[in-house]
């Protein structure tokens, strides 16, 4: 992946997805600056070791919610 100068921001949802936005552009509602810029490919690089689980929050916590309601035989 080659890099385009840019800087990046790690940005992450309500729901503890991850994405990157190009410093100097306004963040999207729904969005928030997650703590970590750098170049396009450090910044997937920091995700791709914090962002493990790819179920979106609300999946994580319903199925955690059904494994708890369980009862075992």
């Amino acid at each position: 992946m080659d890099s385009d100068g840019r800087t990046y921001h790690v940005v992450v949802n309500h729901e503890e997805q991850y994405s990157i936005w190009q410093e100097g552009w306004d963040i999207p509602a729904g969005w928030r600056a997650e703590g970590f810029s750098g170049t396009k490919e450090e910044c997937l690089h920091h995700i791709s070791g914090i962002w493990t689980d790819l179920r979106p929050l609300s999946l994580r916590q319903r199925l955690a919610q059904g494994a708890e309601g369980s009862v075992e035989e």
